[in-house]
């Protein structure tokens, strides 16, 4: 039992060897959280405490999910299976495929991506011919996700004026088309899972007496239905103890729903009396760690705590001020070179930004020099078009009437199957009620003949591989399809078959890490014991408890599984490039050195947060995201002017760098700036000024007031009230401005053209006085 604690430091062990009770582990970047989860739960086993069937562990990645068993796999020999873990989507996912029929989904239901979200409300809009210029389908799927987020269905939401209720309207046509087409959305996974165990208490009390320990991950990135999820798997501590790991210093993901809040409503709802912070580093030097600690001590709602290291001082910070962005970016590639000459491999140097469009300039210069360099954030594997064609067949051969597969391949690869034989078999469907599959033989003559071809494609597919393995259908389907045919005969073909190819690669790998035998047919159904294996009269008796208990084929498994790993961000091969991200997306890294760019007064922190101190704490936990991402080297750099979304605009230095400590940072002196010291004043009256000492103390601030948004795009203010034109839109006026995320939006009503919600970073306003 020793070795299993050995290699922990003081605090660790006390997280891994705490009592039976609910508990908040404050994880500090770089100390070690994963190694304490999995050493948690394999000491829970080893003292007999519980058994792994007991065990519910929720990660916000499958990613780390996948670390986590396998850490775990190797720590001994415990029967992982019997787990449940995964994300808060994967979970809610085996939960409704369990129980469909208690949840009122057919065992076959299908996952949406965000995509084919999109693609589900366009359809929608033009059902009921809606305009996607009045309606913009990322506007109509921001409404329906975020109040599924909060609990609430369409029935439930007020209006006050007549636009919210055409949202509302909305709301309601989509949860009766996704009804008829057996789709789920990722928010609609939770939201349904939620609601089951709300209602059913036979089955809420049965997990509940399940899962005796419940250990979540990244605790500081939950949103409140997710929280509420939990506090019925835990029965607000009665039935089971939380094991919270977070770290309210490193919630970065409000604009996504995340609340830091949940910490310490878990505080108060559970009882937790025991707190406990990891601060011992092993990351990053004392210098990268006394920066980060300095700055997020300005910050006043967190749990407060404070790194430190056994690795040394290590160098100090540079800080360069470029004269514009064009000299940033070159100093970003020769410090790079420098590096990379020393020894340093590209993968283990990231340039980070706040906003995507600051990559622009810095790949240009990367390409201009040769050096490889990755773009994360750019199209993954399942979200690439030919895959997703792919997959829509697949899902067609598996349930043939899921309409957003039927539409997508319709009519890819091309086979004559025009736009109004298409609008006529939807509005068949429609007056019917139906599937559009189930709409073709209404149809009139001609039109059915060639719709009614498409069907009998999928038809035979199925029937010529109903016996063939997973990987021997896809190989079948990609022939039979005529997708291969079609991009062998395209110029730029050859990638879009080499994915195609990956599929299947995909699917064996799928097979072999679910333990399913390759010679199995994709066809056949797959019990939920086969994944579970605990006792068989346990088994039986679950079975007895609920006999709807929902069944899959090997087919249906894959494409959930496709559908759940589309729907988060991965990393990519680890190829050796440059790796270039915006900082949100470096959550979770950590690299040897590490370029903070654009740390300018209006770009971070973010024009939008000026005036609001919820939104400038969460702007200084992002600084503080992308500070501990370096292990050995960090640079900070700005430039005092900078083209952004085609604007030019003159820069002052970010207020974080007043909120650093000098004696960590040294400034870069360079000979490839000429006239920096004796540039004119720009609209904020910077000059650059002599000293790191000096670039730190002075006060530079925008005065922005209530009501009022300084973009950082453009030096420019707007304000709400204010009539402005749009090239397309024509004259508007400002109604209201808001922060989401990254980005400034700005709803405004362009009289006949109606209110548009646009970002004022890629709109070319124009002020009307």
């Amino acid at each position: 039992m020793q070795n299993l604690l050995e290699n922990l430091n003081e605090e660790q062990t006390a997280a891994v060897t705490l009592a039976n009770e609910s508990a908040l582990v404050i994880a500090g970047a770089g100390s070690g959280k994963t190694r304490v989860l999995t050493t948690r739960i394999a000491w829970l086993l080893k003292t007999g405490q519980t058994l792994p069937r007991n065990i519910l562990a929720v990660t916000f990645t499958n990613k780390a999910a996948r670390e986590l068993v396998s850490r775990l796999s190797d720590m001994a020999s415990f029967n992982v299976r019997d787990m449940w873990v995964g994300t808060f989507h994967g979970l809610c996912n085996r939960l409704l495929r369990r129980h469909s029929d208690a949840a009122g989904l057919p065992s076959t239901f299908q996952i949406m991506d965000a995509t084919d979200q999109l693609a589900s409300i366009r359809r929608l809009l033009k059902a009921n011919e809606l305009s996607e210029d009045i309606f913009p389908p990322r506007e109509v799927a921001h409404f329906i996700n975020r109040n599924k987020e909060k609990g609430d269905r369409s029935n439930m939401l007020p209006f006050s004026n007549d636009r919210e209720r055409q949202f509302v309207e909305l709301y309601k046509l989509y949860e009766e088309q996704c009804e008829r087409e057996s789709a789920v959305d990722f928010a609609e996974l939770l939201l349904r899972s939620y609601e089951l165990l709300r209602r059913n208490q036979v089955l809420r009390e049965h997990y509940q007496a399940r899962f005796r320990h419940i250990l979540v991950d990244e605790f500081q990135d939950t949103n409140d239905l997710q929280y509420k999820w939990l506090e019925l798997m835990a029965d607000r501590g009665r039935s089971a103890a939380i094991f919270a790991v977070g770290d309210d210093d490193q919630s970065i993901y409000a604009f996504r729903g995340a609340n830091v809040g949940n910490m310490r409503t878990f505080q108060n709802d559970f009882g937790v009396s025991t707190i406990i912070r990891l601060e011992q580093n092993y990351r990053s030097y004392s210098n990268i760690l006394e920066a980060a600690n300095a700055l997020i001590s300005h910050n006043t709602e967190r749990h407060g705590k404070n790194l430190r290291t056994d690795l040394g001082h290590g160098e100090p910070i540079r800080f360069y001020l470029a004269e514009d962005d064009q000299s940033e970016a070159r100093y970003l590639v020769d410090e790079s070179k420098r590096l990379i000459n020393e020894g340093w491999l590209r993968s283990e140097i990231a340039i980070l930004y706040r906003s995507n469009a600051q990559s622009r300039v810095i790949e240009h210069a990367l390409v201009r020099d040769g050096i490889p360099y990755r773009v994360h954030g750019g199209l993954r594997f399942y979200e690439r078009a030919e895959i997703k064609h792919a997959l829509a067949y697949l899902q067609l051969v598996d349930n043939v009437r899921i309409d957003s597969a039927f539409l997508r391949v319709v009519n890819f690869p091309p086979r004559r199957i025009g736009l109004r034989t298409v609008e006529e078999l939807q509005d068949m469907a429609r007056r019917n009620d139906v599937a559009l599959y189930d709409a073709i033989d209404g149809m009139p003559g001609r039109m059915k003949s060639t719709i009614n071809a498409f069907a009998q494609l999928i038809e035979s597919i199925k029937n010529e591989t109903r016996l063939m393995s997973l990987p021997a259908m896809i190989e079948v389907l990609l022939e039979r399809s005529t997708l291969l045919a079609h991009y062998r005969n395209e110029k730029d073909g050859a990638n879009r078959i080499e994915n195609l190819s990956e599929l299947v690669g995909s699917a064996k790998t799928f097979l072999a890490e679910h333990g399913i035998d390759e010679a199995v047919p994709a066809l056949s159904v797959l019990q939920f014991s086969a994944e579970d294996e605990y006792d068989h009269q346990q088994e039986q008796a679950e079975a007895a408890a609920f006999p709807a208990a929902a069944e899959m084929t090997v087919l249906t498994a894959f494409l959930t599984s496709t559908s759940l790993e589309a729907g988060e961000g991965q990393p990519g091969e680890h190829e050796d490039a440059i790796q270039l991200m915006t900082v949100h997306a470096a959550k979770g890294l950590e690299f040897d050195a590490v370029f903070v760019s654009g740390l300018e007064e209006g770009l971070f922190p973010h024009s939008g947060s000026s005036d609001i101190p919820e939104a400038l704490e969460e702007e200084r936990r992002l600084m503080y995201v992308a500070i501990t991402r370096a292990r050995k080297h960090l640079y900070l750099t700005m430039a005092q002017r900078r083209m952004l979304y085609g604007y030019t605009r003159d820069n002052s230095p970010s207020r974080f760098f007043r909120e650093l400590p000098p004696e960590v940072l040294s400034r870069v002196e360079t000979e490839r700036m000429p006239g920096l010291h004796e540039r004119k004043p720009g609209v904020h009256g910077y000059s650059a000024p002599e000293t790191i000492s000096d670039t730190v103390s002075q006060d530079w601030s925008s005065g922005a007031g209530p009501d009022q948004v300084e973009i950082p795009s453009a030096p420019v203010m707007w304000r709400v009230g204010e009539r402005v034109f749009h090239n397309r839109f024509g004259e508007g006026v400002i109604m209201k401005l808001e922060s989401s995320g990254p980005s400034i939006h700005a709803s405004i009503h362009f009289g006949s053209h109606g209110t548009k919600l646009l970002d004022l970073g890629v709109a070319r306003l124009v002020r009307l006085n």
